[in-house]
C-alpha cells in the first residue's frame, strides 16, 4: 500500500494560505467582550498566579533549559529517526522509559503499521558539456534505476504547463524542473506529481528543485505522490546551485546529459508505535486535551528543528504541570505521532482508532512549524474558542508578546479539526524554518533553549486551563 498525503497539510497557513483573519485588533477584542461572559473572562483572568508561576518556572526556575536539555540527550542519543527503522523504535522505547521515569500517568505506545522504504546509493553526475558530481537527495517513495543507473539528455523546464508545451521533447529523457520558489505549496506540488507528469509523456527520471527559498548546497526531502495506472520513474531533489548552473547551460546553448544511480528499495510494512503519556484529569477524566509533535524524522540532519522541539515543547510541558504538581480537572494528553514524515500516518491511524472518543476531545494541539520565539497560537474553531484562547494566552504575555490568529492547518491532528474538534498549532517566528526543511541542516543548532522554555511554558498554562475551566469548548466543522 502508498501512503500518501496532498502537500497542503504539511505546513500550517503562513506559508499555504493567507492568514488575514488577525485577532490582535480592536474589533476582534470588542467580539471577544461580547462572546465572553463576564464570569468566564473572570475565570480565566483568575488563573494568573498559576500561568505566572509556570512562566517563572520555566523561564527563570529550575526548569530553565530542560526542553533543551532533554531534546539534546534525544538528538545525541538517535540522531534521526526515520519511518520503518530500528533507530525509530529504539527512540519511542527511550520516551516511554522517560516518561515513566519521571511520573506521567497512562503511558503506552499504540501499535500502527507503517512502510518501510530505504535509501540505497544515490549519485548523478552532469558528464557533459563537462563532467561535475550533482548532489541529489530521493523523493520519499521514489522507485530505483536499473543498477547500472541512467544515462540520458536532460530537459530543464520551469513550470507543469511548459513540461506540457514540451511534450514531444520528453520521451527518453530526464526531466529537470526550476520551478520558482513562491511558496511552499507551489513548489512542493513539483515533488509530489512531478515525476507521474514527466512519465506521462515518456521521462526516464525526474530532477526536481529542492522546496526552500535559500540554499546553501543542501537538497530537500519530501515524498512522492505516484499513480499506479503511470510508470514509476525515479525522483530526487536536486540543489537550487546545481538546478541554476544546469539552467545557465541550457541557456548559453549547451545539451546536457546525466548519469543516475538510485538503488532504492520499498519492503514490507513493519510496525511502529504512537507515543502516548498523560496527567489524567481530577474529576472529568474522559475529557481530553491533547498536546502533540511528531517523534519521527526524515533521514538527513538529525530531526531536532522537524519535529524534535515541538514533539519534546508538547511532551516536557507535561513533566512541567507535573512537577508543579498542576492536576487538572480534565486529561492532558501528550502524543508523539509516529510515520508523519513518509505520510501522516501514526496520526490518521490513531484518530480512526479514537473515533468514538472524538465528542470528548477539549482542544487538540501541535506544534510542527518549528520552535523559533513563541508567538501565539494558531486557531481554528468557534468565535467562543478563538475568544478563550485569546484570552489565555493574553494572561502569557508578560514573558514575550503574544497573540491568536485563525485559521490554521496542522498536520496531524487536520482531521479532528475537520471533524469540528478545536485546534491550535504553535504560531513562532519561522520565516527561515523552510531554510532547514527535511535537510542536513535540521540539526540542534537551529534550537535554541530559550524559545524552547517559552513553548513549553505556552503549552503548560494553555493546556492547563483548558483542561481545568469550566466551560466544555464547542466542536463546530470547519
Amino acid at each position: 500500500m502508498l501512503y500518501i498525503i496532498i502537500p497542503i497539510l504539511f505546513f500550517s497557513c503562513q506559508y499555504l494560505v493567507k492568514c488575514d483573519t488577525d485577532l490582535n485588533n480592536a474589533n476582534i477584542e470588542d467580539s471577544c467582550n461580547q462572546v465572553l461572559s463576564s464570569q468566564m473572562v473572570e475565570e480565566i483572568d483568575n488563573y494568573a498566579h498559576i500561568v505566572n508561576n509556570i512562566i517563572n518556572v520555566a523561564i527563570n526556575g529550575s526548569f530553565k533549559g530542560k526542553t533543551w536539555d532533554e531534546l539534546d540527550k534525544f538528538i545525541v542519543e538517535f540522531g534521526a529517526r526515520f519511518t520503518g527503522t530500528e533507530n525509530l523504535e529504539r527512540s519511542i522505547d527511550y520516551v516511554l522509559q522517560r516518561s515513566e521515569e519521571l511520573g506521567l500517568h497512562n503511558v503506552h505506545g499504540e501499535k500502527v503499521k507503517v512502510p518501510r522504504w530505504i535509501r540505497g546509493q544515490e549519485t548523478a553526475t552532469l558528464l557533459s558539456p563537462w563532467k561535475k558530481d550533482i548532489k541529489i537527495l530521493g523523493l520519499g517513495y521514489s522507485v530505483s534505476t536499473p543498477p547500472e543507473g541512467i544515462i540520458a539528455e536532460a530537459i530543464i523546464v520551469k513550470t507543469l504547463e511548459e513540461l506540457k508545451a514540451r511534450s514531444s521533447e520528453v520521451s527518453g529523457k530526464i526531466v529537470i524542473y526550476n520551478q520558482e520558489y513562491l511558496s511552499f505549496e507551489y513548489s512542493s506540488e513539483y515533488s509530489w506529481v512531478g515525476a507521474t507528469e514527466a512519465a506521462k509523456f515518456g521521462a526516464v527520471a525526474t530532477l526536481i528543485r529542492s522546496v526552500t527559498p535559500f540554499s546553501i548546497y543542501t537538497p530537500h526531502a519530501f515524498i512522492i505522490g505516484y499513480n499506479d495506472s503511470i510508470p514509476k520513474i525515479p525522483a530526487a531533489s536536486i540543489t537550487v546551485e546545481d538546478v541554476n548552473l544546469l539552467s545557465r547551460m541550457v541557456a548559453r546553448g549547451k545539451n546536457i546529459t546525466i548519469k543516475l544511480v538510485m538503488q532504492e528499495q520499498r519492503l514490507p510494512d513493519i510496525e511502529s508505535r504512537n507515543v502516548v503519556a498523560e496527567i489524567a484529569g481530577t474529576s472529568r477524566p474522559n475529557k481530553v486535551v491533547v498536546v502533540s509533535g511528531h517523534i519521527d524524522s526524515w533521514d538527513v540532519g538529525q530531526g531536532a528543528m522537524d519535529d524534535g522541539g515541538g514533539a519534546f515543547a508538547a511532551w516536557n510541558s507535561l513533566v512541567l504541570l507535573k512537577t508543579l504538581n498542576l492536576q487538572p480537572k480534565r486529561t492532558i494528553r501528550a502524543i508523539m505521532w509516529t510515520g508523519h514524515e513518509m505520510g501522516i500516518i501514526g496520526a490518521e491511524n490513531y484518530i480512526k482508532e479514537h473515533k468514538s472518543e472524538e465528542n470528548d476531545l477539549q482542544l487538540v494541539m501541535e506544534s510542527d512549524t518549528g520552535t523559533f520565539l513563541p508567538l501565539g497560537w494558531e486557531v481554528t474553531g468557534s468565535p467562543e474558542v478563538i475568544c478563550v484562547l485569546k484570552r489565555i494566552t493574553k494572561l502569557m504575555s508578560s514573558m514575550t508578546p503574544l497573540g491568536v490568529r485563525s485559521p490554521f492547518v496542522a498536520p496531524d491532528i487536520w482531521n479532528w479539526v475537520q471533524a469540528g474538534v478545536p485546534g491550535a498549532s504553535l504560531w513562532n517566528q519561522n520565516e527561515r524554518y523552510i531554510w532547514f526543511h527535511h535537510s542536513e541542516g535540521d540539526t540542534m543548532d537551529v534550537e535554541k533553549p530559550e524559545n524552547l522554555d517559552m513553548a513549553t511554558a505556552l503549552f503548560a498554562a494553555t493546556a492547563y486551563i483548558v483542561a481545568d475551566m469550566s466551560l466544555d469548548l464547542p466542536h463546530s466543522k470547519t
